[in-house]
């Protein structure tokens, strides 16, 4: 009987230790586990919309716009899904404090950008890499350029559009705004990233300033650092980890970024205009086509994507991704924060390509670091 006490009082002594021992690492870790969880959460989840559709209004504030023709059921939900995207934008402005007017970049109104159509009643927000050869296209069409001139003409169609449509003043657009129908193109911040290194970088035309610029990045990144990219040692172009690490320096030191990867949030300032239609790449037909309906113009052009670029850039994300580290990844993100915020985007889809960081402290700052942006108004993270 003592034998069989003494066991007891053993294996209750030890019962007592283990959930003793469990429950202090509890304690310890979980929050640590919860709190990384929690960070990298905010950049895989799409923002939630709790908002449902309301029909535009034409209340004062709002733009005066041409009668909306009638659409099939499709299309209406094609309008549905714009017009969430646009309350999204302007309720993601108010947020951020984005939609208070300044003299920083962000928040000075930038008409330098738009091409308006005051006989179509058409405002467009050219956005390089976003669908922009397709709509430099379609402008040119509207202005009264043939197809069959635009295909034998020398002249770059950004020339020929500006002949014109003349780069519009402030007050010219603003005042443009209440009677025509205004939209701009977005497209995932990192695809078009991609998409810019690809055109101008990796495949540049020899004596351009892009690969006089890929020469400049060989030299800082791969000779000066004494870097030599695994089978790539021969490579006359700056590899897709080199353009990064350039385009981090450049951002760090308050530098303009090249138009044709510039954030759209201070390229366009959507912020400072009441844009209509926000359409996506990833449905650029259907957009295409609701907006060429609500303009009436069926019968000048058509929906379409004229893709300049070497293959599909969406089929190109894991081979090319796969060169970066999560933290470098992380680094981008929030140099286009601001557009992924604005347009609902997540780095789902890209970061699992990354390649984990030798030190985890990298990644960590990564992920709290501020944003290379300095915007003194409010901020979600």
């Amino acid at each position: 009987m003592r034998l069989r006490k003494r066991r007891k009082a053993q294996v209750s002594g030890w019962r007592l230790m283990r959930r003793c021992l469990v429950f202090f690492t509890a304690i310890c870790v979980v929050p640590v586990l919860l709190v990384l969880m929690v960070a990298t959460d905010h950049y895989m989840q799409p923002v939630k919309h709790r908002t449902n559709f309301v029909q535009r209004q034409t209340n004062e504030g709002e733009n005066k716009l041409p009668v909306e023709p009638v659409l099939n059921e499709n299309m209406s939900l094609v309008g549905k899904r714009l017009e969430k995207r646009r309350q999204h934008l302007r309720k993601t402005c108010k947020l951020l404090g984005l939609d208070r007017p300044g003299n920083d970049t962000l928040h000075r109104p930038n008409a330098w950008e738009f091409f308006v159509d005051n006989k179509h009643h058409l405002i467009w927000c050219n956005i390089f890499k976003a669908a922009s050869t397709s709509w430099m296209y379609n402008f040119n069409i509207l202005a009264g350029y043939s197809p069959r001139f635009l295909k034998k003409s020398k002249l770059v169609p950004m020339t020929l559009a500006r002949q014109r449509y003349p780069r519009p003043s402030l007050q010219a657009l603003r005042k443009a705004f209440n009677t025509s129908i205004s939209f701009l193109i977005a497209r995932h911040p990192l695809e078009r990233l991609l998409s810019a290194y690809r055109d101008k970088l990796q495949y540049a035309l020899p004596h351009t300033h892009h690969k006089k610029l890929g020469n400049e990045i060989i030299v800082k990144y791969r000779f000066k650092k004494n870097k030599k990219p695994v089978g790539m040692a021969n490579q006359r172009t700056p590899t897709f980890a080199e353009f990064v690490e350039y385009l981090v320096d450049v951002v760090k030191k308050g530098e303009e970024l090249d138009m044709h990867w510039a954030p759209i949030v201070e390229f366009c300032t959507p912020c400072m205009f009441n844009f209509q239609i926000i359409a996506h790449t990833e449905t650029l037909q259907e957009d295409q086509t609701y907006l060429i309906k609500m303009a009436r113009l069926e019968h000048l052009i058509q929906p379409e994507w004229k893709n300049a670029g070497r293959g599909a850039t969406q089929n190109q994300i894991s081979k090319y991704y796969s060169e970066l580290t999560r933290s470098q990844i992380f680094q981008l993100y929030h140099i286009y924060r601001y557009d992924f915020e604005l347009f609902n985007y997540t780095l789902n889809g890209y970061l699992e390509y990354g390649i984990p960081d030798n030190d985890p402290s990298s990644l960590l700052a990564a992920i709290s670091m501020k944003d290379f942006q300095q915007n003194d108004l409010p901020k979600v993270y």
